[in-house]
């Protein structure tokens, strides 16, 4: 299948090249980038041997037009206007969006924290939340969630068998490659190496109401997250801790085995055994989330840690999941369930 992807210098993009390039059935045959149109795709990310002396296009709608299904890794609120232009060339084109511009259903949501024109909703694609699977096989238009809320949302979803989802307390750091990859000064490696800090909280990350979204459609009650996202001196992973007060009182033991039973026949999530920690140098450059459950006797509240890496399960890598259940290729095709550890 001849695919395209437009926005690929940038980290997420990058990272969909390294994976496309042993894929056994998608073909990158137009691959754009608007700042480095022109350039080497090696000059920009040197590790992709496979597309040396290949070009970054110009991106335009005809050059996008003969491809059967496309990759959009573009900074927020820029997808829509390439999607409308390729869509009046070609109106069965089949999209997945790495960014946000198709991921609230909440108009009033998108211009609280994004502003601008709120493009519409497309199906949100996290296969591993039960019935979302059906949903993307059956779609050729994907918005593929956020980093942090695919780690949140994977380790808070199983919890509303036990826990009505409306306080639900969040603590993830990810690494430096989420916050893209223009020059920016709290980024320098003088800055954050040896070095945390909290960012965007209060309320305020871009990825609340995708979390809120998604948990609220599984709950009974009215979700609400908060969420202290952090950024950690490392260039990619995400580790988060999700606490919710339970209703139901259960043992460790048990929650563990809800957890299992959630993600049977998932193969990019392992519920880990007791004694484990999820680690972020465990799911490096995989399409993995490593989870560990507890249960707090004490505050009764359940427990969660998730590791995953935020340019693989948080980005590239669920995109190629969500763009082979859509064209009928088998989940994992070209995707790894292996990380590459330290």
């Amino acid at each position: 299948m001849d695919i395209g992807v437009i926005g690929a210098s940038g980290y997420a993009g990058g990272e969909l090249l390294r994976i496309l390039a042993s894929h056994p059935d998608f073909i990158p045959v137009a691959i754009s980038a608007h700042s480095h149109a022109g350039d080497l795709i090696t000059q920009v990310h040197p590790q992709l041997r496979t597309y040396a002396e290949i070009r970054f296009s110009e991106y335009s709608a005809d050059l996008f037009a003969d491809c059967e299904l496309i990759f959009l890794a573009l900074p927020h609120g820029q997808s829509a206007k390439a999607v409308r232009e390729i869509l009046a060339l070609q109106p069965t084109m089949k999209f997945v969006d790495l960014g946000a511009d198709y991921r609230l259903e909440d108009a009033a949501a998108w211009d609280k924290y994004y502003g601008g024109d709120h493009a519409g909703h497309w199906v949100y694609g996290l296969p591993e939340i039960h019935g979302v699977k059906a949903q993307v096989q059956s779609s050729a238009l994907i918005a593929n969630p956020g980093c942090y809320a695919t780690a949140i949302a994977l380790a808070a979803a199983p919890l509303a068998t036990f826990a009505a989802l409306d306080d639900v307390v969040v603590v993830a750091a990810s690494g430096t490659s989420g916050a893209g990859r223009s020059a920016k000064n709290h980024l320098l490696a003088s800055a954050i190496m040896g070095s945390m800090s909290s960012y965007k909280f209060a309320g305020a990350h871009q990825h609340t109401p995708e979390i809120e979204q998604l948990l609220s459609k599984i709950s009974t009650s009215d979700v609400r997250v908060s969420f202290t996202p952090l950024l950690a001196p490392m260039t990619r992973g995400i580790l988060a801790t999700i606490t919710v007060k339970l209703t139901d009182f259960i043992s460790t033991d048990e929650l563990r085995s809800h957890f299992a039973t959630y993600f049977k026949g998932a193969e990019f999530v392992t519920v880990l055994a007791e004694g484990q920690m999820p680690q972020t140098s465990a799911v490096f450059a995989s399409n993995s989330a490593h989870i560990q459950v507890g249960v707090d006797a004490h505050t009764k509240r359940a427990v969660v840690s998730i590791a995953i890496d935020n340019l693989g399960k948080g980005a590239a890598g669920q995109a190629i999941q969500n763009a082979n259940l859509i064209c009928g290729y088998p989940e994992n095709s070209g995707l790894s369930a292996q990380g590459i550890g330290i």
